[in-house]
């Protein structure tokens, strides 16, 4: 008699399906990303000088509220994608807007306990910015100013949620989340043109707000305790890593140059939040956060950005 290779053959399909399964939720919750969210914590701790436990906390609050409303955000995306981005995980099929509406609901949750189990400050601003995250994406992600605003309130107060290590300062610092709120709505901006191209007066206003952004930093560099020395290096490595991608989008402002110039941008975010870091605790801090960057950019060649 003939062997049959059948049960092999299902033993084969079998096993790549749970590699491909979690490949699919690492690509929904853009897992590259979220190097750049637990940035935003260590750099809000160094800021204020936290230590301990409530930093793994915080850190643990952000990815679930940053995964969460990534997730939320292609479930409400998810018949534009069907048409524009075909690949992403719910609109090709591998995950069902179903699940994709309760993993996204479960991550939300996840941060926001986390958070309240660092402290009660850090649980309300959890809270702020889950609700921020389902604004953006229910309601203003399509208006051209208040869409990008909201999505850079999302970020400055997930700086906000690091500095709240430290509650009894929270409030001295909390003008910092200024910063990555405008930074992140310069780079919202420029994404509105990420697949059929954009406008360079569009986009020449990202490139103003993210040269605010660095003057900003210039200023707190020059009046900060800690020498430059140990401060410019980072901001310099910054703005030689922003500046140039968007000027090329502004260049020609196609499709592909404006992807590579947010996809910079997102991931840049861990060398801004180095920076802030190297004004207030010195250069140590600035360059253990800046590493995050290699991880970002490894963990990009694998997952999507944008």
């Amino acid at each position: 008699m003939l062997r049959t290779k059948e049960p092999s053959l299902f033993l084969q399909r079998d096993h790549p399906a749970r590699p491909l399964f979690l490949k699919s939720y690492l690509e929904l919750i853009r897992a590259a990303n979220l190097w750049t969210a637990a940035a935003d914590i260590f750099a809000g701790a160094a800021v204020v000088g936290a230590a301990g436990p409530v930093i793994l906390l915080l850190a643990l609050s952000t990815i679930g509220l940053y995964g969460g409303g990534v997730v939320l955000n292609d479930l409400f995306d998810a018949r534009r994608d069907a048409a524009e981005r075909p690949e992403r995980p719910i609109p090709s099929g591998r995950i069902t807007p179903r699940r994709a509406a309760l993993f996204g609901t479960v991550l939300l949750l996840f941060g926001i306990g986390a958070a309240f189990t660092a402290g009660l400050a850090s649980g309300l601003l959890a809270i702020a910015i889950a609700l921020s995250a389902i604004c953006y994406n229910a309601w203003t992600k399509e208006h051209p100013i208040v869409g990008p605003l909201n999505m850079g309130l999302c970020r400055g107060l997930n700086l906000l949620l690091g500095l709240s290590a430290a509650p009894l300062l929270l409030f001295d610092y909390a003008p910092l989340g200024l910063i990555p709120l405008t930074y992140i709505a310069a780079v919202t901006l420029t994404s509105k043109g990420e697949v059929h191209g954009g406008r360079q007066k569009t986009i020449l206003f990202s490139i103003g707000l993210i040269g605010a952004v660095l003057l900003a930093l210039a200023a707190l560099a020059f009046q900060s305790a800690i020498p430059l020395w140990e401060t410019l290096p980072f901001l310099a490595l910054f703005a030689f890593r922003v500046i140039p991608p968007f000027w090329e989008a502004y260049r020609v402002p196609q499709a592909v140059p404006i992807r590579t110039a947010v996809k910079r941008g997102v991931l840049s975010l861990v060398l801004l939040d180095a920076t802030l870091a190297a004004l207030y605790a010195g250069f140590l801090p600035g360059l253990m956060i800046s590493l995050l960057a290699l991880f970002a950019s490894r963990t990009a060649r694998l997952f999507a950005v944008t």
